[in-house]
């Protein structure tokens, strides 16, 4: 039985360097046309998705058979917010794009899960965009101002630590690996105090983005704390090992007959 790892059209570093870890592994690759063409792998091909949400949303129903059976895992929009204080070290909630819109500054705002806006910081809420239509009001995550010191990507399978990577310090990009990084033992422990928590509430394969942070009533180096959590799918590598994150984007993005029961509920609808 043949393995495809299938690719939105928009080129990336990351689908490239996926593309040739998978390759390394004898999987079959291949671009996804823009144009809606079918794509038609040989019978009994197990297909695998590495792309944007709003592609894979247009690409339902024009696909190869392979690939309308992918499910693709992603964490629940309310996940940050239903996590206590201790791991996120602010607070934050999720709330209808019209309410963000009427809230007082300073304020983060970004959408839960996907990218349909920038992530910023807003003097208040009227600067947002308006909600697409009458019945078109998103959930928004919302939470105080709080200042990231150093971030890092970590790629999580089975509550563990498949690869990781720094991404940004100061929120500017600075990628440098977590192996052998002077912080990967805070990292990990904090990981690990996380996962042993709350991993339930997480897809067994799925991205973590966590930091150093520091908020209003922290003094020092502030504490360590979740950033967020993102669909492997969709997520840059930055430095962390291609071929160990290919294995969690594999486990969150692929045949939907091998999605283990404890993931049924993280099925992308």
């Amino acid at each position: 039985m043949a393995d495809l790892l299938a690719l939105a059209p928009h080129r990336s570093t990351t689908a490239a360097l996926l593309a040739g870890a998978a390759r390394e592994r004898g999987m079959d690759v291949t671009v996804l046309p823009r144009d809606g063409a079918p794509v038609r792998p040989p019978a009994g091909t197990r297909a695998y998705y590495y792309g944007g949400p709003l592609f894979a949303a247009s690409a339902v129903g024009r696909l190869g058979a392979a690939l309308l059976g992918t499910a693709l895992l992603e964490p629940a929009d309310d996940w940050l917010d239903a996590l206590p204080y201790a791991f996120t070290g602010r607070h934050v909630r999720c709330v209808p794009l019209s309410e963000a819109r009427r809230a007082q500054g300073p304020l983060f705002v970004k959408p839960p899960t996907d990218k349909s806006f920038p992530a910023a910081v807003h003097a208040d809420g009227s600067a947002l965009p308006a909600p697409s239509g009458t019945e078109d009001d998103p959930l928004v995550q919302v939470s105080e101002v709080v200042t990231w010191v150093k971030e890092f990507r970590l790629h999580l399978l089975d509550g563990e630590i498949r690869t990781g990577s720094q991404y940004a310090t100061f929120g500017r990009l600075d990628v440098a690996p977590l192996a052998g990084h002077a912080d990967e033992p805070a990292v990990r422990a904090f990981a690990r105090r996380l996962a042993e928590a709350y991993a339930d509430t997480l897809p067994s394969g799925v991205v973590l983005d966590v930091g150093l942070m520091r908020g209003a009533g922290d003094a020092g180096d502030g504490r360590w704390a979740v950033v967020e959590a993102n669909m492997a799918w969709f997520s840059n590598v930055y430095a962390a090992d291609p071929a160990r994150a290919l294995d969690v984007v594999l486990r969150s993005a692929g045949p939907g007959t091998a999605v283990r029961v404890r993931d049924s509920r993280f099925r992308r609808m």
